[in-house]
């Protein structure tokens, strides 16, 4: 019989909505009981998704507040809950599943019989609950890619928001973590394709929060562009939120286990809602045929033509340069795609894009 507590859960976690919301299914009580205490669910319940002070907090729950801090801090570096300093008061609110509690389990690179046994309680949560729900069609891109900078044609107008290396040298506070989802599947015991680990990358206030919550580590500048040539060496996707005037995270992905790819390529047209704008162009008199471009498109956009030239699917390419990196001839670059208009410039707009529910094509 599952104790009250998390039957109120389950409530609060559909509220919350997100991917991979509440839903009653046994696979969400078996998760549940795993991340958090019996006490602890009665804490998440009780939480806000807008912040609150732990006095607010402690009286929605008939608590002493110095007997609810420590609980409460140690909810928030478990990554159950968040907690941050607004003007001179500490608050805290409720997280989602996603983007949120489940990333957080494995932002640190932890590996113990708990957390292989979480991995593979998200994965069969996530599983059953594909399976109960259908595939929800994307109506406007949340996310964005962001392209490699040396490979668009230099005939192009590139934006700042086009180069990855406009964010970091304009933080101070730049944090990175282990790939959330290459770390679980590699928890659950699957191939990660010896790809980089610990590139999740975070700037500014985010960075803080997760060096010092989530088992983030700090890195200088120069460190976080080596970082970003080890992953454009391994075919890996830059990709942020689809908005152009700030990002606070930049993730590194792979075709096998990220969660958005695998998503998006559910999709009709991936290519029209996971994209940079760009798409290749090649060279035939530098192309050799070598198909080492064909091998890296994550989407699997490439086939050889008749011509012994690439062609490119529009429709399921990224603009993601992932070809172009890895061209031993440099026989790529990026060109605009047409017809592909600008991101939204925040997330005001991006929030009312996804209310409109309207795709790029």
């Amino acid at each position: 019989m599952k104790l009250i507590v998390y039957k109120e859960l389950l409530s609060v976690m559909k509220s919350r909505r997100g991917p991979y919301a509440g839903l009653d299914i046994p696979q969400f009580f078996d998760l549940v009981e795993e991340l958090f205490s019996p006490e602890e669910a009665g804490v998440n319940n009780a939480l806000s998704k807008e912040p609150e002070m732990l006095e607010e907090i402690a009286l929605k729950l008939h608590r002493d507040p110095k007997e609810l801090r420590p609980l409460l801090e140690g909810m928030a570096d478990k990554g159950l809950c968040a907690t941050f300093v607004r003007g001179n008061d500490r608050v805290y609110k409720g997280l989602p599943f996603m983007p949120g509690i489940f990333e957080y389990q494995f932002i640190s690179g932890r590996d113990t019989a708990r957390y292989r046994k979480l991995a593979q309680l998200i994965y069969a949560y996530k599983k059953a609950f594909d399976a109960a729900t259908g595939i929800e069609e994307i109506t406007f891109p949340v996310t964005r890619v962001i392209p490699v900078n040396k490979t668009i044609d230099a005939s192009n107008r590139i934006h700042t928001y086009d180069q990855v290396a406009t964010y970091i040298q304009k933080y101070d506070a730049i944090g990175v973590g282990t790939c959330y989802c290459r770390h679980a599947a590699k928890l659950r015991g699957e191939d990660t394709h010896d790809m980089p680990m610990d590139v999740c990358m975070w700037f500014g206030h985010a960075a803080d929060y997760m060096v010092d919550r989530i088992g983030g580590r700090k890195v200088t500048k120069a460190e976080a562009m080596d970082l970003l040539d080890r992953c454009e060496t391994a075919g890996l996707i830059h990709m942020s939120r689809n908005t152009t005037e700030e990002i606070e995270f930049l993730c590194n992905c792979d075709r096998w286990h990220c969660e958005v790819v695998n998503q998006v390529l559910k999709q009709a047209k991936p290519g029209w809602i996971f994209n940079s704008g760009y798409q290749p162009r090649f060279n035939p008199g530098k192309c050799v045929a070598c198909e080492t471009c064909i091998d890296r498109c994550p989407p699997e956009a490439l086939t050889m033509g008749y011509d012994h030239i690439p062609v490119v699917n529009l429709d399921r390419c990224f603009g993601c340069s992932v070809c172009a990196t890895g061209c031993p001839e440099e026989a790529i670059v990026m060109e605009s795609k047409p017809e592909f208009p600008s991101p939204p410039k925040n997330v005001k707009e991006l929030v009312s894009a996804l209310k409109a529910g309207r795709l790029y094509r």
